[in-house]
């Protein structure tokens, strides 16, 4: 199986973005996590269609949305995304950024199975041991929690179907990503709207900090156009892999940054995880060199 190092590049920037959100995010909690997560909507469109003019796009896109089976796949997905925002948001908000980072943990479990359960992906050995090693600290890091993590769970599950439902449409990523902010401005603005009539609005109340909110188009988009060039070069069980870096980030701003408890059972289940970090890096590593060579 080879690796496209592009791919790689991209997907390794989106999750090492992704892991260091929870600063940002705990920079805007003068806001509701809910109103947080209306302007995210609003503003990643905005981003989005910027960026379209600039990459005369906007006439694929819009073809995108006359195709009525892509029109409610990417429904689909909007509603995946949006979920997962709602819930990584809310977590940051009461101080579970590290039941969060577990659920990114489990998320690349999610994905490398749709891989191989839906799209038949098949794994080398080093990639099969990692996943293992993955799997015992993340049972372990459940144990050690001690009761269902649901914010674990809901994240994990909806972010391996979007990511599953975007490597089988296989369409541009800006595009795709523009449709799925349409869908996502609806309830969006609908709720600033509403909380703009009850004056409960913090956007618009503070110059600097509304300038701050509008800002959280860009940080959503950036990472989620890499990872999207990503999961549509990349095998989805590469991708899922590639996905623990993420949580391993948002761990360390949980524990270093929030001082959020850390007990050793919590420790113990993360050295298998990291564990398999190492393993899965070594087996980039020698992947990449593998095809630099027949290329020579």
């Amino acid at each position: 199986m080879k690796t496209n190092r592009l791919g790689i590049t991209y997907g390794v920037g989106a999750y090492v973005i992704w892991g260091s959100l929870p600063i940002y995010w705990r920079w805007l909690n003068q806001a509701s996590a809910s109103e947080i997560l209306a302007n995210r909507g609003i503003w990643s469109l905005a981003v989005c269609l910027i960026f379209l003019a600039y990459q005369k796009q906007i006439r694929s896109t819009l073809k995108l949305i006359t195709n009525i089976r892509t029109f409610f796949t990417l429904g689909l997905s909007s509603f995946l995304l949006t979920l997962n925002w709602g819930i990584y948001i809310w977590a940051v908000s009461v101080d579970r950024v590290v039941e969060a980072s577990l659920g990114y943990y489990i998320t690349p479990l999610v994905v490398v199975c749709f891989g191989v359960l839906v799209l038949k992906e098949k794994l080398r050995f080093t990639q099969k041991l990692s996943l293992s090693l993955a799997g015992i600290g993340v049972s372990i890091l459940t144990i050690a929690f001690g009761q269902i993590p649901l914010v674990a769970f809901g994240l994990a599950l909806s972010w391996g179907s979007y990511s599953l439902i975007k490597k089988r449409l296989d369409a541009g990523s800006l595009e795709t990503l523009s449709v799925e902010m349409i869908f996502a401005l609806i309830p969006s603005a609908a709720y600033m709207f509403y909380l703009v009539g009850k004056d409960q609005a913090e956007y618009g109340s503070d110059l600097w900090f509304s300038l701050i909110l509008m800002t959280s188009g860009l940080v959503t988009i950036i990472p989620l156009l890499m990872f999207n060039s990503a999961a549509t070069s990349l095998p989805l069980t590469i991708t899922g892999l590639l996905g623990y870096i993420n949580p391993t980030i948002m761990f360390l701003v949980g524990f270093v940054v929030f001082h959020e408890p850390l007990t050793f059972s919590k420790i113990f289940g993360f050295v298998f995880i990291w564990a398999a970090l190492v393993i899965l890096g070594f087996d980039m590593y020698k992947s990449g060199r593998a095809v630099d060579q027949s290329k020579g």
